[in-house]
């Protein structure tokens, strides 16, 4: 019997969904992101994994992340972007560890040029077409081509801008984004371009262009942020069973009293909470799967234990596995109940967890 929470990674779902993925690009380029450690699957597995199934760029956000994947890359010649640039002082390490850095501004840009002191240095420029977070604005780029011995020693191999709305297909910001990156991608005609991100691929072939950047659809997330039958689920996060007991009519369980039993109840308390990555705010809609059906959760979760309804459940005994997220409990469905995003809810998995692996 296991007494901790076991996240299990299968190989075989990734895979189908690097597959759906590509499918849906019409066959540009897959750069898989594998920020937040593979969101939270951890990278080095994940990006080994998608290298030997075709993936040869990939994309982190911070320079640890960089350096990280790329000694557990070891040989591979991975391109790895680094999305949040060149940081003041990280030039040399950026260089070192062969990163892409994706500069983000007109002094990222004038950094990475002096650090490249006449040598060519590689680049992606990234261009803020309306999330208005990282980024040069439009207006940014049109001044940088009137100044192009800024990049003298940059060779700018992609432009890239990323989707604020990509999960709503008919929101009127993706379209104004897509031709404001059309129009300012042009500006580098040299360059390569990539502008969708999971949901992006799925909104047609003119956001495609040449390299696409799932994230959450790889792992198990629907690109509309609701189960997506094409998407298999990567992690099913599981939990045993410590204690069944029964809680008469009237009494409370948990912190704060948050659940009264109407009537009288069967729970199980299982061995994980929000120290293993479940959100505290799972009380009152959420659920996990055991013996064919959804077993809501009573109460607040706590640090190290979650209350779940078993009544008229036999089958719930110390040491039975309930599921938390899994193919029976889609993460989507799991991160709503709790009123955030299965981005979320993947990177918040704890350490805690055992890990295993299944499939590939």
């Amino acid at each position: 019997m296991t007494e901790a929470s076991l996240l299990t990674l299968d190989l075989d779902a990734l895979a189908s969904n690097h597959a759906v993925l590509k499918a849906a690009a019409g066959g540009g380029e897959i750069a898989p992101a594998v920020k937040a450690d593979g969101y939270g699957l951890g990278a080095a597995l994940v990006a080994g994994f998608l290298w030997d199934d075709g993936a040869r760029a990939f994309y982190v956000a911070r320079l640890s992340e960089g350096l990280a994947l790329r000694r557990a890359l070891g040989d591979r010649k991975a391109t790895i972007y680094l999305l949040d640039g060149v940081t003041p002082g990280s030039a040399p390490a950026i260089e070192a560890a062969r990163l892409t850095p994706v500069l983000n501004s007109l002094p990222q840009i004038e950094a990475w040029n002096s650090h490249a002191r006449g040598r060519v240095l590689d680049a992606a420029l990234h261009i803020d077409t309306g999330m208005n977070r990282l980024g040069l604005r439009p207006e940014e780029a049109v001044v940088l081509t009137g100044a192009m011995d800024r990049l003298k020693f940059l060779n700018i191999g992609l432009v890239i801008s990323h989707l604020a709305c990509a999960g709503e297909p008919g929101h009127p910001l993706n379209a104004r984004q897509l031709a404001r990156f059309t129009e300012a991608a042009a500006l580098f005609p040299n360059a390569r371009r990539s502008l969708a991100n999971s949901g992006g691929i799925f909104l047609g072939g003119d956001y495609h262009f040449d390299q696409c950047r799932p994230g959450i659809s790889l792992y198990g997330g629907g690109p509309r942020d609701v189960p997506d039958a094409r998407i298999k689920a990567v992690a099913t996060l599981e939990a045993p069973i410590l204690q069944a007991r029964v809680v008469p009519r009237g009494e409370s369980i948990g912190y704060g009293a948050a659940f009264t039993a109407e009537d009288t109840t069967r729970v199980a308390i299982l061995a994980a909470g929000y120290a293993d990555g479940v959100p505290r705010a799972a009380h009152p809609r959420g659920a996990v799967w055991f013996d064919g059906a959804r077993r809501p959760i009573l109460g607040r979760v706590s640090m190290d234990l979650i209350a779940v309804d078993i009544t008229d459940c036999d089958a719930a005994r110390p040491g039975a596995m309930m599921q938390i997220i899994g193919p029976d409990l889609p993460v989507d469905d799991a991160a709503a109940a709790a009123g955030t995003t299965a981005y979320e809810l993947l990177t918040r998995i704890a350490p805690r967890a055992r890990r295993t692996v299944t499939g590939g």
